[in-house]
């Protein structure tokens, strides 16, 4: 790749004119772990130690900040960018940001788990620090001036005593070129400029004036259009196709079909459906039934053998009283689809140079372009995936699939990009959903009420089956003349659990045991939603506890007090519940409050929610008239972007407790649109206040999955608290309330 190029709008290089003071790193370079006896650097730079692979400082008078994590409507990059400013003393309008670039950018690996603050954010401050620190020497030299004597502002370098010149007057090569020292100690929060303040999101003016900032909305030259054909059913194959007559019809340019993958290309993206409509007409499958349907997914769960029983936690009670009352309780959380209001979609082109070059929305293009160049036979280094912005969905959605769908037929066509965006029906249907998970809780109970042993069985399948470099993963590869074997997916470690994300309550217990029965087998596709486990888990761990302050005739929020020793998670419940105005609320007919409590993974951010609700017992509608959260995410970075974190969050988790559940039968998916899988409307969005606790100096905490699990939580308890039935299965739909109500 040239070394001397530029940014275009949307941060792709092109062109000339391009100089810093480093060079392009190949992705395979940078990726490499440190020796064992080199410092340990923050984040991310522990692997990528270079400090031009995440700093350029270019002759425009301009940064170049590349990261590996990606913007997903997180607001990470505007993040990012004001740590870089504050670091190296410039002003964030001349930072220049490249993000999931996989020829270009560090492999940050798969943008998830709220992981891009606590790993992306430091290496940031590391590498922008010791960037500045580099500039400082080299201007010592220049002017004559002990470094320890300069001041920078806006890049501009400025000795004591007289003498300056800015970053870019250091035109020096590859000064930049050098490993990370973990020397160089990062600015306090007290001189920080952009650091904890709500600076106003990078990647709005161009949504907001109609910039081409989505992949849904690039159009480049010599574009054709490209359509997939799914089988009936998972489990469907391709019997016969006759497509002489779908050739011919009008723009089509190329029906492609591999085994059981069918694809067609046009001139125009309607005559690439037409055609697919008519293919799918055309096609004759073998289709095979045997899904357990919605209603009986509980029982299969129970029934099904898991490939493991993992000990997630094993702590018995060692002595004291043996317990005077057992109390016991079954959740269960249905299958949730991602359900983006945007299809996903992708921009594949095959070069002269036989490089794939894939524009994608996906949260994982380092192990996407892996898999896809399995996929199609080819080295690694020949599918590149640039990552651009599409429609929000916080987790394992169609974008990996929609990427490997144009790089096959684009395949077809050398030379011309293939562009590909799913129908609705499409994405409902074979999107990779959220898994079901049945969580049975027991607890031993002393006469206070106190509890002295908790045990919570969790029976779930799979929440990760991201490409991770793994063509199975890809579904079109699956339907391949010869098909790639979706790999047994695993539960991965902590902290990063999966089916027992959160399984482990932060309370304090004298007995606690978690068993994950992880059942690998899938009636339905499934991956990453947001929080994967954690929302089933909190739901049935804040729901359980929430019962039992009930029976033990205490306040839920004074119930939960006794039994927190940390700190923090005390501050986050006594504050939602004071904001709340938790002790001074009256109670009303129809009316009812709940609160839920978890910090996500034991390890990020940690969120309590309380609300109120009204629950209309005619027709079995729950209205929320408030919720209020509490937020500590550690160091504060922008605080309107953790605000809108927890408010994104509280909302879909909302949409998921109250209307959303995948509907199937022994045979297909039949939600497929928007009348039969309902979500949240904005007229059903209630007012929320996030209040926020910042801890300067205190590591950043991820927050974006923090809301979840305590919202579904919060609203099941206060709708018990408005109806006294208690309500263990979501979503808690009017007909599901209105039979609870009068059973």
């Amino acid at each position: 790749m040239d070394d001397r190029m530029s940014l275009d709008r949307r941060g792709f290089l092109k062109g000339a004119g391009y100089v810093a003071l480093s060079f392009a790193i190949p992705a395979e370079a940078i990726a490499q772990a440190p020796a064992g006896d080199k410092p340990r650097l923050p984040g991310s730079m522990e692997t990528v130690r270079n400090i031009s692979a995440w700093i350029r400082i270019n002759e425009d008078k301009t940064v170049t900040l590349l990261v590996g994590k990606v913007e997903l409507g997180q607001g990470i990059l505007t993040a990012v960018a004001q740590i870089c400013a504050d670091e190296l003393d410039v002003d964030i309008a001349r930072v220049k940001i490249i993000s999931g670039d996989t020829a270009l950018t560090p492999n940050e690996g798969v943008t998830a788990g709220s992981f891009s603050m606590p790993m992306c954010a430091p290496a940031v401050r590391q590498a922008s620090a010791e960037a500045r620190k580099i500039m400082l020497d080299l201007a010592s030299v220049k002017l004559g001036r002990p470094a320890d004597s300069m001041s920078v502002k806006d890049g501009v370098i400025t000795a004591q005593g007289g003498g300056s010149l800015s970053y870019w007057d250091l035109s020096v090569g590859k000064a930049l070129e050098r490993e990370a020292t973990g020397q160089v100690k990062p600015k306090p929060a007290s001189e920080h400029r952009y650091v904890g303040k709500s600076v106003p999101r990078l990647d709005i003016p161009a949504k907001m004036t109609g910039q081409e900032i989505f992949v849904h909305e690039m159009r480049p030259k010599g574009l054709l259009y490209g359509q997939v054909v799914r089988p009936p059913t998972y489990r469907a194959k391709l019997a016969a196709l006759d497509a002489a007559a779908v050739e011919k019809m009008p723009g089509v340019v190329k029906v492609v079909r591999n085994g059981s993958f069918v694809g067609v290309i046009a001139q125009r993206e309607e005559q690439a459906n037409a055609a697919a409509k008519a293919l799918s007409d055309a096609a004759k499958w073998d289709v095979e039934k045997g899904l357990p349907g919605t209603d009986g997914m509980q029982e299969w769960l129970l029934a099904t053998k898991p490939a493991r029983v993992i000990e997630t936690r094993n702590t018995p009670r060692k002595d004291g009283p043996a317990a005077v009352k057992t109390v016991e309780a079954a959740y269960y959380r249905p299958y949730h689809m991602h359900a983006s209001i945007g299809t996903s979609a992708a921009i594949a082109t095959l070069g002269a140079d036989g490089v794939t070059t894939i524009q994608t929305h996906s949260q994982s293009v380092f192990e996407t372009s892996r898999a896809i160049a399995q996929m199609l036979g080819v080295e690694p280094a020949k599918v590149r995936c640039q990552h651009v912005q599409g429609s929000g969905c916080y987790g394992h959605n169609m974008a990996d699939d929609a990427a490997a769908d144009a790089a096959l037929l684009a395949q077809a066509m050398p030379g011309r990009p293939v562009r590909l965006q799913y129908t609705r029906e499409g994405e409902h249907r074979w999107e990779p959903y959220g898994s079901a998970m049945l969580i049975k809780a027991k607890a031993g109970l002393d006469k206070d009420g106190n509890v002295l042993d908790w045990d919570l069985d969790i029976y779930s399948t799979p929440h990760g089956t991201r490409p991770g470099g793994q063509p199975g993963n890809l579904l079109s590869a699956r339907y391949l003349e010869k098909p790639f074997t979706l790999p047994t997916p695993q539960n991965n470690g902590a902290p990063n659990y999966a089916a027992d994300r959160n399984g482990i309550a932060l309370y304090d217990f004298p007995g606690h045991k978690v068993l994950t029965h992880f059942i690998t087998e899938m009636p339905l596709r499934v991956s990453s939603t947001r929080g994967l486990g954690a929302y089933g888990n909190v739901f049935a761990i804040e729901s359980f506890i929430d019962e039992l302050a009930r029976a033990a005739n205490v306040d839920p929020v004074e119930y939960r007090l006794r039994f927190l020793k940390d700190e923090r998670a005390r501050d986050a419940v006594q504050k939602a519940a004071d904001a709340f105005g938790w002790t001074k609320w009256q109670k009303r007919e129809g009316r009812g409050r709940g609160i839920g409590f978890a910090r996500y993974k034991n390890t990020a951010g940690y969120c309590a929610v309380a609300m109120e609700v009204e629950v209309n017992r005619r027709n079995g509608r729950v209205r929320v008239v408030r919720a209020v959260a509490s937020a500590d995410s550690g160091h504060l970075v922008n605080p309107d972007g953790v605000i809108n974190q927890i408010e994104g969050g509280l909302i879909q988790s909302l949409s998921w407790s109250l209307k959303e559940e995948v509907k199937f039968d022994d045979t297909r998916v039949t939600s497929e649109d928007w009348a039969s899988y309902p979500i949240l409307t904005f007229s059903e969005v209630p007012p929320i206040e996030v209040v926020l606790i910042n801890r300067p100096g205190a590591p950043f905490l991820g927050t974006g999955e923090a809301s979840q699990g305590p919202t579904g939580a919060a609203l099941a308890n206060a709708v018990h608290d408005a109806t006294g039935v208690r309500f263990r299965r979501l979503p808690l739909t009017p007909e599901r309330v209105r039979a609870g109500l009068s059973a």
